[in-house]
C-alpha cells in the first residue's frame, strides 16, 4: 500500500525524580520541517521509561485525531525518541522486561495498526529540543499550579 503522507514526530518524556511528576512532548511536523502541532502535558507520577512510552502513545493517538482513521491507514510516520531503551524495545530489537511497560508497548502495537507504516527511530537528545521543551514547560505548568 502506497502512502499518501508522511509525518515526523517528536516525542519526548521525563521525570523529575524517577519516579517522580512526570510529563511528554511531542511534535509533529511534515517532512519539510513545517511544524503542525505540538503538545506538552504533564501526567502524574512516572518513571522516565513510562513516560516516554506515553509520549509515544499519546503522539499516535493523536496524529489519528488530527488527520482522521481513514487518512491514517495511508500514512507513513517517522516517530524520532531520544530514548535508545524505548526505540530498540519498539523495533524488536530488546525485550520488554519491566513489567509496568508491559500494557503501555501493547497499546503502541495495537495503535501501530491504525496507520501505513511506522518507524521508530533514535535521535540524539540535541536533535529533540522541541519535544524535550515540551516536556520541560508541561512540568513546569504543574508545579506553578502547585504553588497556587
Amino acid at each position: 500500500m502506497k502512502s499518501e503522507s508522511k509525518l515526523i514526530i517528536y516525542t519526548d518524556g521525563g521525570s523529575r525524580g524517577n519516579p517522580g511528576p512526570a510529563a511528554l512532548g511531542i511534535v509533529i511536523q511534515d517532512t519539510s520541517g513545517k511544524l503542525i502541532k505540538e503538545y506538552g502535558e504533564a501526567l502524574g507520577v512516572r518513571t522516565n521509561n513510562e513516560a516516554e512510552y506515553e509520549a509515544v502513545i499519546f503522539a499516535l493517538k493523536k496524529v489519528k485525531a488530527l488527520f482522521g482513521k481513514e487518512k491514517t491507514k495511508t500514512m507513513a510516520l517517522d516517530v524520532r525518541m531520544d530514548s535508545e531503551l524505548v526505540m530498540k524495545q519498539l523495533t524488536g530489537q530488546y525485550k520488554v522486561e519491566e513489567e509496568k511497560l508491559f500494557p503501555l508497548f501493547i497499546k503502541i502495537w495495537n495503535l501501530k495498526m491504525d496507520f501505513g507504516s511506522i518507524t521508530f527511530m533514535y535521535v540524539p537528545r540535541e536533535k529533540n529540543k522541541d519535544a524535550d521543551r515540551m516536556v520541560n514547560e508541561a512540568l513546569d505548568r504543574k508545579k506553578q499550579g502547585a504553588l497556587i
